[in-house]
């Protein structure tokens, strides 16, 4: 066998372990805690922590921000990694509040599987519809995961009928609860039957699970176990079975019942994470070509961040492994620019805490600290050139201008607005009238201004000053309609740091679409907008 082909070999079989997918909910549905029970299920982690973290209590090893262990609430993405029965798990956290959704879009992007996240009582909720959305739009296949089964809850038939009338998916249920929601008995498994008994925890912990034979359970649980079995045989008079092409194509979901915070159900998804979720697969290039995991090494930059480590003050290039065996101090080339790469300082990330990596395959997400130019979207490949579609920015719909408190700081000021551009934590805008000392900061959802205001202050040590600039339309423009347009009334021209894209707010609907009336020449597009993909 020839060396070439014994990599490709080994990349195959390396990428065929891989499971590369992130957990998509509505805030308060329970994402943070179900993302650290699977890695403690996974024996990833030894202990889960409370969200809040708060007395002796640790936080979640995913939120790992000061400010999302305060609030209770994930406001940046991080990467969790753990091995479970032979497959390799890369569960990418991602915020759970609406204003992140940006970031949110940009970890979709790097995934090949979702978990979607229900609340019992609620359901699909608004954000969870929208990052749906986001998997359709990019064919990711879901898993759904009803969370919170041990607490007063919908009748779980009436959530299998929201989820195909309202997404359009075909819910297979994999497991199915005895008990109605807040008198939960346990779980009964359609592959084998098999009937799996919750015992909660005295104060909320970890609840016990206890196998019982189906006789027993009848036995015990009486017109309850008669219930669910009807239920059942209803479920296969209507077809709600697994079919797994349906699953991949994005027209089914399996479903499973079960509760984060006492962690039942939780190793029947990483079971089902295992055997359904797919493993990476060859992915399209800008020019509308697949490049197969066997091709040689690429990857693509998904998230910039800083903070992350006190003691050393850098940021950090997450890298999705696309293809190729991944090695440490191998020198890659930027698609971008065409510069070289050297990685001999690769990490790999599990919340806030790294370790060096040697080598990475294709779902792996490798850190490259302290690596300047790099950008989100940016790709980086060995060999044969190969450059991946760019991840678009979203609309700001939010605008506010910076000044530094203190002048004497300007320099920090400068350096921590760069920073936080590049990573993509909130658009910056310049213009000549304005000047680099007054840049405006464009964000999806106003909750941004306050991660740049604590950051600011924290991480580069130069307190800023926001003020609200009263614009609230925001459109892609060109250099010829810019001139223009930068001379009308409720018009202001920026150019966009990062991209040096031309951006022309407007103080509102109105005014834009007067103008557009009047000048149907000008170029005024739309950007790609939030829940719009």
């Amino acid at each position: 066998m020839s060396t070439v082909k014994a990599k490709s070999d080994e990349v195959s079989a390396e990428a065929a372990r891989r499971r590369t997918f992130a957990v998509i909910s509505h805030p308060d549905a329970g994402k943070s805690t179900l993302t650290e029970a699977l890695a403690v299920q996974a024996a990833a982690i030894s202990t889960a922590g409370a969200v809040h973290g708060k007395g002796d209590r640790a936080g979640v090893t995913s939120d790992w921000m000061e400010m999302e262990r305060s609030r209770g609430i994930s406001i940046t993405s991080s990467v969790l990694r753990f091995d479970y029965h032979g497959a390799l798990l890369n569960l990418l956290d991602t915020p759970g509040h609406a204003d992140f959704s940006e970031d949110t879009y940009r970890v979709l992007s790097a995934v090949d599987g979702a978990v979607m996240l229900l609340d019992s009582a609620k359901g699909l909720e608004a954000q969870t519809l929208k990052l749906f959305d986001v998997c359709k739009h990019g064919n990711v296949p879901i898993i759904t995961f009803v969370n919170k089964w041990d607490r007063p809850g919908r009748e779980p038939l009436e959530l299998l009928d929201e989820i195909e009338q309202r997404i359009g998916l075909h819910a297979a249920p994999l497991n199915w609860p005895v008990g109605v929601a807040g008198d939960f008995r346990g779980l009964i498994s359609r592959a084998d039957g098999s009937f799996t008994k919750f015992i909660p925890a005295p104060g909320g912990g970890r609840a016990q699970a206890v196998r019982m034979s189906a006789e027993d359970a009848a036995a015990e649980l009486g017109d309850l176990w008669e219930t669910a079995l009807e239920e059942l045989t209803l479920l296969t008079e209507i077809g709600a079975e697994l079919d797994m092409e349906a699953y991949t194509g994005g027209i089914s979901t399996p479903v499973l019942f079960g509760a984060a915070l006492p962690q039942f159900g939780v190793s029947a998804l990483l079971d089902a994470l295992e055997t359904y979720a797919p493993p990476p697969a060859a992915r399209p290039d800008a020019k509308g070509e697949s490049r197969p995991v066997e091709a040689p090494f690429s990857g693509q930059v998904f998230k910039v961040q800083a903070g992350m480590d006190k003691a050393h003050r850098d940021s950090l290039a997450f890298v999705r492994v696309c293809s190729g065996r991944f090695e440490r101090g191998m020198t890659l080339t930027m698609g971008s620019t065409g510069r070289g790469l050297v990685t001999k300082h690769a990490q790999t990330v599990f919340g806030r805490d790294r370790t060096t990596v040697d080598t990475a395959y294709p779902g792996d997400v490798v850190g490259l600290p302290n690596t300047h130019g790099l950008t989100v979207g940016e790709t980086l490949y060995d060999g044969p050139a190969v450059t991946y579609p760019p991840i678009p920015a979203f609309a700001p719909e939010h605008f506010m201008v910076c000044r530094a408190k203190d002048v004497g700081k300007y320099k920090q000021f400068r350096r921590g607005i760069e920073q936080l551009d590049s990573e993509g934590a909130v658009q910056v805008l310049r213009s000549d009238i304005r000047g680099d000392q007054s840049p405006v900061l464009a964000a999806v959802g106003p909750l941004q201004f306050e991660v740049v205001a604590h950051r600011m202050e924290h991480e580069f040590n130069s307190p800023v000053v926001l003020t609200n600039l009263d614009f609230n339309e925001c459109r892609l423009t060109d250099a010829e309609s810019a001139e223009q347009l930068a001379k009308m009334r409720g018009v202001e021209v920026f150019t966009r740091s990062l991209t040096g894209d031309l951006l022309a707010l407007f103080t509102d609907k109105w005014r834009l679409r007067a103008i557009e009336r009047e000048y149907p020449d000008l170029k005024i597009e739309q950007m790609l907008a939030a829940g719009q993909y």
